[in-house]
Parts: C-alpha cells; sequence; structure tokens
C-alpha cells in the first residue's frame, strides 16, 4: 500500500533531485572558474561539489532501499551508481589538486553547517542484500569444506562400553540411593548443630511477626537505597557527567527493524520478479504485433534514403557498419539542405572554395594571436576547469526521466506499488525496434550491394575489396593470457583452493566495529605550514571510496578510476587485517591468502607457483568481488632476504603480480591488497609499481583512543563508572595502537575481575599496569615510515608542490620589499 513511508521517501527523493538539478547547471557551466590557476581556492570549489554530491548519495541509497516499486527502485539505481562514480572522480581531482590521500574540510562544514558524521561516506545496502542468497549458499559451501579439513577424533577414544537396560537401572538406583542418604546426614547433622548454638548461646526465639517486621525494614531499605543510586546515575548521565553504559543485548524496537527490513526486501525482490516475467511478456506480444509492421517501415524509410542519394549526388551511399549506429544513424529527421551538406563534399561545391580559403586565412590569424598570448595566460587568468565525467551525463539522463515521469506523478491509487505497464511497453519496444533493426540492416546491405552491381559492377567490386582491406589494417594485435587449466570447472578450482588454505574464510568484522573519530586540527595545521596525520575516520572514509564503493558496484568499477591493488603501511596492531576483513565482509568478496607463511611448501617451483597464480586470478575473476591479500608485502621487495625466510621464498611475486595486474580490465572486480609494518625495508620503486595507490594506517589519537577505551570496556563487560578515569587513560595511551589497548581490557577483565566490579570498581591504574609491559611503538619508528612514504611518487609529487609555493611566497614577499624600499628613496 501507498503507505506514510513511502510518501515520506518520495519527497526525499524529490529533494534530492532538486539539489542534483542545481550541480548538473553548475557542472555543465563551460566557462572556467574566476579564481584562475589558485590551487586552494580551485581545490575548495571541488570539495564543495564533494560534499554536495555525498548528502546526494545519502538521500538517494535511503530511497532506494526503502521504496518498493520496482520502475522506481530501476531508476534510483542508475542514479546511485552515476553519484558514486563522480564522488570517485572528484575525489581523483582533489588528489591531483592536494598531491595526497588525505584532504580536510573543515571550512567546508562551517558553510553548510554540517557535522563531521555528514562526511560518512554511506556503505550502499544493496550490495549485500541483492546477492545475499549467492552469498548463503557459499557459505555453506566454504564451511562444508572447511569442516571436512579438522582433524578427526580417534574412534577408539571416542567409543562407550556397551550397557544393558537392567544395569544401567540398577547402577542409577545405587547413586540416588546413596544421594539420598547424604542428603539426610547432612540435615540431621544441621539440626543438631543449630540445638547446640541456641543451648549455648542462650538464643531466645523472637516472635514471626516481629521477625517479618525486621527482614521488610532491612528489604525495604535496600530497595530504596538502589532506587536512589539509579536516580543519581541517570542525572548524571543526564547532565553529561557520565557516560551511559552500552547494553550488549539488543534492544526489541531493533528486532522489530531487523523483522521489518527483512520483509520489505522479500517484498522488492517478488516485485522485481514479477516485472521481469511481465517485460518478457509484453515484448513478446509487440514482436507479434507490432513486429512486421515495424520492419515493413524501417525498409521503407531505408529505400527512400537510397533514392535521395541517387537525386543529389548520382550514386548509392556508403550503408553504415554496427559500430556506427547502423541505419539508426540514417534515419533522422533532416532537411534536404541537411542531406545535401552531409552527402556532397565540400571541395565539389564551388560556393564553398571561396569561402574556405577565407576560413582558412581567419584561422591562421587566429592561431598566431593565441599563440602570442598563451605564454601570459595563465597569469591573466584564463581559469581552471572542472576535467569531463564518465557519470555526469548518466545523472542527467536519470534526472530528465525522474521530471518526465515521476515528478508530477499521482500515485494515491497505487496501492501495491506494482509496476507501470505503459512505462514498460515503452522501454520494450524500442528493444524490439532496435533487434528488429539488427535483421533488416543485414537485409537492406545485401539489397544495397545488388543495386551497385546493377548499376556498375567494376565500382562494386573495388568498393568492397577496399573496405575489405581497410578492416584489416585497422585490426590491432591483443596480448592474450593463456589458460593453464582448460578442462576444469570453476568450481573444482575453488574446492582446492580451499581445501590447500589459499581461500579463507574472513573474520565478522563490518566497518561499524572500527572506531575512529574525526580529525578537528587539519585545516588549522595546514594553514599554519604543518602536515596534520590524517586520523582512522579519514582512513576509513578513503577505503569505502576507493575499495568498497566500486568492489560493490559493477558499473563504478568500469567507468571510475581504476585501482587494481592497494597498500595499507601502518605499525603492527593498527588495524590492517582488521581492514581487509572488513572490506570482504561488506562486499562479500571472496579473501585468497598469498602471504608469504600461508603458501610455503604448497605450490612448489617456478612453474607450481606460476599455476598458483593463475588459479587465484582464474576463480577471482569468475567469482567477483575478490579481495587478494598479501601480508607484510615488504619481504616481495627487499634487497637480500634474510636466511630465516630464504625458506618461504618471499620474493616469487616480484615478477609475476605486475603481470597478472596487467590482465585485470575495468569491470573486473579484484582487488590486491598488501599489508605492510615496515615498508621502509623495501625498494620503493618496485613496490610503488605493484601497488598502485598507498594508504597510511595512522595510529589513533586522543579522540579516537577515548572512544576505544570506551567500546572495548563496555564490549567485554565492563562497568564505567565515575571512578574509571577514561580522559587520563587517553592520554596515558598516546603511542600506543588499538591492538594493544585490546590486549590490555582482555588481561584486565577477567571473568573473577567482572564479577567484582559491584564492590570493586574498575580503576585507569589496572589498564596502565598492562599497558607499561607492552612495546610501544618508538618515534624513530614514525619517523622512517614519514621518509619512506614522501619517497612514493605521490609523495614526491606533494613535496615538489610544497616547495613550489613557498618559493612563490618568498618571491612575492622580496617584491614587496622592494616596492616599499622605492617609495622610502623617492
Amino acid at each position: 500500500m501507498y503507505s506514510m513511508a513511502q510518501r515520506t521517501y518520495d519527497k526525499l527523493w524529490n529533494e534530492a533531485e532538486d539539489s542534483l538539478e542545481k550541480l548538473i547547471n553548475e557542472e555543465h557551466c563551460d566557462e572556467p572558474f574566476e579564481h584562475g590557476y589558485d590551487r586552494h581556492a580551485n581545490f575548495h570549489i571541488v570539495a564543495t561539489f564533494y560534499v554536495r554530491y555525498l548528502q546526494i548519495m545519502r538521500n538517494v541509497e535511503q530511497c532506494y532501499n526503502q521504496l518498493v516499486q520496482p520502475q522506481k527502485r530501476q531508476l534510483l539505481r542508475c542514479l546511485l551508481d552515476g553519484v558514486m562514480g563522480r564522488l570517485l572522480e572528484l575525489k581523483q581531482e582533489m588528489l591531483q589538486l592536494q598531491c595526497t590521500e588525505y584532504y580536510f574540510m573543515d571550512d567546508i562544514l562551517e558553510d553548510f553547517k554540517l557535522t563531521p558524521q555528514d562526511l560518512d561516506v554511506p556503505i550502499p545496502r544493496y550490495i549485500i542484500n541483492e546477492r545475499k542468497q549467492i552469498l548463503q549458499g557459499r557459505q555453506k559451501h566454504l564451511s562444508a569444506l572447511l569442516d571436512g579439513l579438522k582433524p578427526r577424533v580417534n574412534q577408539n577414544m571416542g567409543e562407550q562400553v556397551s550397557m544393558s537396560l537392567e544395569e544401567a537401572v540398577r547402577l542409577v538406583q545405587l547413586v540416588e540411593r546413596a544421594r539420598q542418604g547424604r542428603l539426610s546426614m547432612n540435615n540431621e547433622h544441621m539440626q543438631k548443630e543449630r540445638k547446640w548454638d541456641k543451648e549455648s548461646n542462650g538464643v531466645v526465639e523472637m516472635d514471626r511477626v516481629v521477625a517479618a517486621q525486621r527482614i521488610q525494614k532491612v528489604w525495604r531499605g535496600f530497595c530504596q537505597r538502589r532506587k536512589m543510586q539509579k536516580q543519581k546515575e541517570k542525572e548524571l548521565v543526564f547532565l553529561g557527567m557520565v557516560s551511559p553504559v552500552e547494553q550488549t543485548l539488543k534492544n526489541t524496537s531493533l528486532l522489530i527493524d531487523e523483522s521489518l527490513e527483512a520483509q520489505r526486501c522479500d517484498v522488492q525482490i517478488a516485485h522485481e520478479q514479477e516485472l521481469v516475467n511481465e517485460m518478457e511478456a509484453i515484448k513478446d506480444k509487440i514482436k507479434k504485433i507490432e513486429g512486421l509492421g515495424i520492419k515493413e517501415n524501417m525498409q521503407d524509410q531505408i529505400r527512400q534514403w537510397f533514392v535521395e542519394c541517387w537525386d543529389i549526388t548520382g550514386a548509392f551511399p556508403d550503408y553504415p557498419t554496427e559500430n556506427d549506429g547502423g541505419s539508426a544513424a540514417i534515419i533522422a529527421e533532416k532537411t534536404l539542405n541537411e542531406l545535401k551538406e552531409e552527402l556532397v563534399p565540400p571541395d565539389l561545391d564551388p560556393k564553398k572554395k571561396g569561402k574556405k580559403k577565407i576560413d582558412e586565412k581567419k584561422n591562421t590569424k587566429d592561431k598566431d594571436k593565441k599563440d602570442k598570448g598563451d605564454k601570459g595566460a595563465k597569469n591573466e587568468g584564463e581559469g581552471w576547469k572542472m576535467p569531463p565525467s564518465n557519470f555526469l551525463p548518466n545523472i542527467t539522463e536519470g534526472h530528465k526521466t525522474y521530471n518526465e515521469v515521476w515528478k508530477h506523478r499521482d500515485e494515491l491509487m497505487s496501492f501495491h506499488q506494482m509496476f507501470d505497464v505503459e512505462l514498460i511497453r515503452k522501454i520494450k519496444r524500442k528493444e524490439v525496434e532496435s533487434e528488429i533493426r539488427v535483421q533488416v540492416d543485414n537485409l537492406m546491405r545485401e539489397e544495397l550491394i545488388k543495386l551497385q552491381i546493377v548499376v556498375d559492377r567494376q565500382t562494386a567490386k573495388g568498393k568492397t575489396k577496399k573496405r575489405k582491406g581497410k578492416q584489416k589494417k585497422g585490426g590491432k594485435k591483443t596480448r592474450k593470457e593463456i589458460d593453464l587449466t582448460p578442462n576444469r570447472t570453476i568450481e573444482s578450482l575453488y574446492e582446492e583452493l580451499v581445501l590447500q588454505g589459499v581461500l579463507v574464510q574472513p573474520h565478522r568484522i563490518q566497518f561499524a566495529d572500527l572506531i575512529g573519530e574525526y580529525s578537528y586540527l587539519g585545516t588549522a595545521l595546514q594553514e599554519t605550514g604543518t602536515e596534520p596525520v590524517p586520523s582512522l575516520f579519514d582512513l576509513h572514509q578513503q577505503v569505502k571510496l576507493c575499495v568498497i564503493l566500486p568492489l560493490g558496484s559493477p558499473t563504478v568499477h568500469e567507468k571510475a578510476p581504476l585501482v587494481r591493488s592497494l597498500l595499507l603501511v601502518g605499525p603492527q596492531g593498527v588495524g590492517k587485517k582488521s581492514l581487509v576483513h572488513a572490506i570482504c565482509m561488506e562486499t562479500g568478496a571472496n579473501l585468497f591468502n598469498l602471504s608469504a607463511v600461508n603458501i610455503k611448501d604448497k605450490y612448489p617451483g617456478k612453474a607450481g607457483l606460476q599455476m598458483l597464480l593463475h588459479l587465484v586470478f582464474k576463480v577471482a575473476r569468475k567469482m567477483q568481488p575478490s579481495v587478494v591479500w598479501i601480508d607484510d608485502a615488504e619481504k616481495t621487495f627487499r634487497k637480500k632476504v634474510p636466511k630465516e625466510e630464504k625458506e618461504l621464498d618471499p620474493q616469487w611475486l616480484k615478477k609475476g603480480l605486475p603481470k597478472m595486474l596487467t590482465f585485470v580490465k575495468p569491470g573486473e572486480r579484484v582487488l590486491i591488497v598488501g599489508t605492510s609494518p615496515v615498508p621502509y625495508e623495501a625498494v620503493v620503486k618496485p613496490m610503488c609499481k605493484a601497488y598502485e595507490k598507498i594508504l597510511q594506517v595512522p595510529r589513533p589519537d586522543y579522540a579516537s583512543r577515548l572512544a576505544l577505551w570506551r567500546s572495548f570496556i563496555c564490549n567485554k563487560g565492563g562497568v564505567i563508572t565515575p571512578a574509571l578515569d577514561l580522559n587520563s587513560l587517553g592520554v596515558l595511551s598516546d603511542g600506543y595502537t588499538p591492538g594493544h589497548i585490546v590486549q590490555s581490557v582482555q588481561a584486565v577483565l577477567s571473568k573473577r575481575r567482572l564479577k567484582l566490579q559491584l564492590h570493586c570498581p574498575l580503576v585507569a591504574e589496572e589498564f596502565v599496569r598492562e599497558l607499561l609491559k607492552m612495546r610501544q611503538v618508538s618515534h624513530e619508528e614514525d619517523e622512517k615510515l614519514k621518509a619512506w612514504l614522501k619517497k612514493t611518487p605521490l609523495g614526491i609529487k606533494r613535496v615538489n608542490l610544497l616547495e613550489n609555493e613557498e618559493e612563490e611566497r618568498r618571491k612575492t614577499k622580496e617584491k614587496e620589499k622592494n616596492k616599499k624600499g622605492k617609495k622610502k628613496n623617492i
């Protein structure tokens, strides 16, 4: 039924389309920006576009997830993919302007009155929801294969001694009688002790009413004190003086939301399936009823075109090929003058010969003027233009269809939100026309050849020969990959990789479990001239943009800037492996572990390693999306391998990995992810060739450490009270990683310590003692990592950019000083 919720999301869609219309109008403006080639001003413009597109993406994704009408969802899906691709293009443009993967937009947040949470990139829920059945089947198959690898228990150990029913009953009776005897003896002994205590102490038995009153007083006092304590805690939480205790159990409201979401997904799938069935039926009807009429009309139009060309030029034209569009490029509403301009060459027209000479003279004069002015064009303020986009035409087309079809549509009577038959007919009629056009083109090409033979056989033969020769010259040789397993199925290769331990099951880690706070000092530090360290929040946003969105959407991966390999660098325990597993969980990707330790002695020799790479990439491309993980990536690119690691042979990927990257094309959602705690031990150039994008995984700052302590303690079952000083923990844990914080929390919060929390609350000293036992990240390691990042291609660009800006500032200051000195002399 067209409920209030559907109406609400229709309004949200309308608001998103209004803001999208403003953005499209600004993007289609061909005039350069007023700021010229000022890098900071141009970055501010691109970042503003990015923030606005991000808000639109959040609204469109929410509408796509909530609406039920299948045709609306198709349009929303196209818009969502287009906006996601545009975000990636803007991110790439910001990278070109700033020469860094991380950027800070505090001033833009102030302008739009947004919070840092508004910069969080939402992960589209359709990535998992639309592949739920496939992922569940794959998970069952993988778990079954992994269960077969577990060590079996010895059958002799599991054997039980056989026993008859009478013997078993007799054994149970003996045990029960012994238990009852012990119980009766204990009761008699307790009664005797009580009597002896009363006689020795002289205790007088109390009246039952008086005893009950005393018990009631104690119990009522205890209840009242507990009630007052709860009221005090609520008051402190309300005032913001104490953080609330996080509940591990789900509320009933959350459970209701999950059930409603599951029901909505079922309704969406059912409606889409009905739409597919109806589209096929309508297409068959159009073919049967209108197919012959469409075919005859096309043939008549093409024959008329033959006749008009013969009348104008005295010869039959060349028929367009399939790549040029076939007869679709011919049949258009054109006047006779337009046809003459297309068919008659300008060299034969005497009127145009004189015009050509005049135009050539004008063009040469204009070129001379432009060449003279090109030297000072940048300084005069020609301006900077936004580069062309691959996704903007899709966005504009989707916005146009929304305005034409859905904007002013009244759906109050569409109770069940089913599909619209008229819209299906329009779409399917175009598909039928395109299919019939292919058949008509083949027939009319043969008819044209026959007409040319009748008119002039020799010229017709010469033209056909020339065409064949041109087509041969245009062909290019492409490098093909050799298939080493042509006779094996993908299922058998999949099972082999699982049994060998190469294809592993990712841990259940999602991005919601990864904690990181926004860096509030990034823009302020950049203004002072210091390079700010990115926060964990910034890292998570970059991984979502560059990895999860392309892996989750085939259309985005095909047209967006291609990222085939990624390198995560940072000290141990900072969360690199957790990021890899979170990527696989959020996209439903297969995880292939090609670390040197994991594949030791599994595929020996060069032939075996070549076969391993072939198997991994063949299965990865057939079962997309896929992530190929290489831990300790620096070992592959070391100058000398240590003696301890020669058995692992870590350098076997040095030559094979770049070759396999060349076969990964746009649209093939395969990503190679390397993790390295010490990348400065490797040679820079070959490592940067293998990994196209490098992201630094930083240590947590104060805000992130505070959030990590609070989250880990609450998840472990600890209670945060005023006795636990989290601020001191956040300060004292500077230099430690999230892995260190997790280890300290696990060491302190044992089962016994959790039981003692009511009488002995948690104190910061307990966690600090455990932290002192661990080795924190030294300042030298940080400096080595920073120096190595500056040697990467992007780091070199960044250093050169900052040096050029400093030189320009110094020159401007010298000019100002010289001007002031001249004025004083005058």
